[in-house]
């Protein structure tokens, strides 16, 4: 790693275990899964606002209309930050509950929302990635899932990369962003074979088309070359648990991390938001959900 590139947390939140960042207006939105919260990191002067869901959320999305989508225990939900108003918009899993959950998500290019669950309990292949449709109407996208976790697409949006955690594996998927369908998979790059610690997480993707991955129980944020499938550098933190990370700043060339507390280790850092400078590149901006709620 170059000297140029800083890492230094950013804000004062600790949260129990951070995740979903989003750069929108000028401020970090991310989620503490077990904490119950949805925290707004200002930078600008720096400041923190912290709204209790209620329940364990999973990913936040901006919208076109100035409210958020999230997804958690409950289903999918808007929030609206003025009066904390939650109002469920669609819950396939309720059957699965208190076992499956929502997890990671994020809008695809055209402003679809994409959620997907997690099975609490590790039973292989019960969760499932879902896609919000304009229209409001919810579509099951990808069967089989155990731990759905990172997704983004690339510039051109004719590709989906997509991570179900126990596998491992990243995969890409050829897509149809009028659609919204999916082509068959194939395989990126297996994390375990390229040898890198730990299990992958949340990620975005850069200007150029590569992947930056958390490792999850790895400490790292892994950058990897789409063309090749290979790790091109890995970027150590000081705790552990590092879980999902997203371009932001003024220039989206500032990679925000999200962490969470280790259940034994005591990290000094660990829970907060770290930020990376200096890695000569920038990221997509996020894109609001375009849909009707």
């Amino acid at each position: 790693m170059s000297n140029s590139v800083s890492i230094q947390p950013v804000g004062n939140h600790v949260s129990r275990w951070g995740e979903g960042p989003r750069f929108w207006n000028n401020s970090l939105l991310y989620v503490d899964i077990e904490g119950h919260a949805l925290i707004r990191l200002c930078l600008d002067p720096i400041h923190e606002d912290v709204w209790d869901v209620g329940e364990r959320i999973g990913t936040v999305a901006p919208t076109r209309d100035g409210s958020l989508l999230c997804a958690g225990d409950s289903g999918i939900f808007s929030f609206c930050l003025q009066g904390a108003e939650k109002k469920l918009l669609v819950d396939p899993e309720s059957h699965k509950r208190p076992d499956n959950r929502f997890n990671d998500g994020l809008c695809d290019p055209s402003g679809r929302f994409w959620a997907g669950t997690i099975s609490t309990t590790k039973q292989t292949g019960d969760a499932s990635l879902y896609m919000l449709d304009h229209e409001g109407c919810l579509h099951k996208k990808i069967h089989h899932v155990t731990n759905s976790n990172g997704i983004c697409w690339n510039a051109t949006a004719s590709l989906m990369y997509y991570i179900d955690t126990p596998t491992k594996k990243v995969l890409a998927y050829p897509f149809d962003n009028t659609t919204g369908n999916l082509g068959a998979p194939t395989e990126l790059i297996d994390i375990e074979t390229a040898g890198i610690e730990g299990s992958p997480d949340g990620m975005t993707i850069d200007v150029d088309g590569n992947l930056w991955i958390a490792m999850c129980h790895g400490g790292a944020v892994i950058q990897v070359d789409t063309q090749t499938g290979k790790v091109v550098k890995k970027i150590s933190f000081p705790c552990v648990e590092t879980t999902a990370c997203t371009f932001g700043g003024a220039h989206y060339d500032r990679l925000f991390v999200t962490t969470g507390l280790h259940k034994t280790l005591r990290e000094p850092d660990a829970g907060k938001v770290f930020v990376v400078d200096g890695l000569m590149t920038t990221g997509l901006p996020v894109v609001p959900y375009q849909g009707s709620m």
